[in-house]
């Protein structure tokens, strides 16, 4: 017990990065739901995030880790920039506001800025959102959202394409998985299976 409890070393900062960051974003998302039919948690997001980024991902760097927790509490809670930087620093805030939408734009404009910002982000920025995106696209495919059409579902992909065609050149792990969804990935709908990208005439 004493060798557990006494030793420091950099994998145990890590660890406590890790959890005090999972913490935080259980603390800030507690009372969120994901949009798929069976109402999972929301904090399943951002842990499936940051899993993808380390497991599937091999990104070992902490303050990406970090991030990718942290990266939609200032989007979708009350947390505030400077609350991640007080409690994590400016290196996690940095990537956590290339990845956060502002909220008070159209819809619309979110996403195109979104498209049009990719290839600008660090690559601590590029990774989350690559993450991000995978995330949300297994998602997508196993549970449409409800009062979605499969158009829409089909349309998100394609959108997500965009995105993430901006963010290459920073992990061929991540891009390899991304290439697979957008080109053989399948979405159940209503008891069928659909091409998540439908193939062009």
């Amino acid at each position: 017990m004493a060798s557990l409890v006494n030793c420091v070393d950099s994998s145990v900062t890590v660890m406590s990065g890790i959890l005090k960051a999972m913490n935080f974003a259980a603390l800030k998302h507690s009372f969120q739901k994901r949009k798929d039919a069976a109402g999972t948690p929301y904090i399943n997001h951002p842990i499936g995030v940051a899993n993808i980024l380390f497991f599937e991902g091999g990104v070992k760097d902490l303050v990406t880790i970090q991030a990718a927790i942290l990266h939609d509490t200032v989007e979708d809670t009350d947390t505030s920039f400077d609350e991640i930087t007080a409690n994590f620093g400016s290196e996690v805030t940095d990537v956590v506001k290339e990845v956060t939408d502002d909220k008070s734009l159209p819809s619309a404009e979110r996403k195109r800025l979104q498209v049009v910002t990719a290839p600008h982000k660090s690559d601590r920025g590029k990774a989350v959102k690559m993450a991000d995106k995978i995330y949300n696209l297994r998602d997508l495919q196993k549970s449409v959202p409800i009062g979605w059409s499969i158009e829409r579902a089909q349309q998100y992909f394609s959108w997500a394409q965009k995105v993430t065609n901006g963010c290459r050149g920073i992990n061929s792990n991540l891009e390899q998985i991304l290439d697979n969804l957008y080109s053989n990935g399948k979405i159940i709908y209503e008891g069928k299976e659909y091409p998540a990208i439908p193939k062009q005439n």
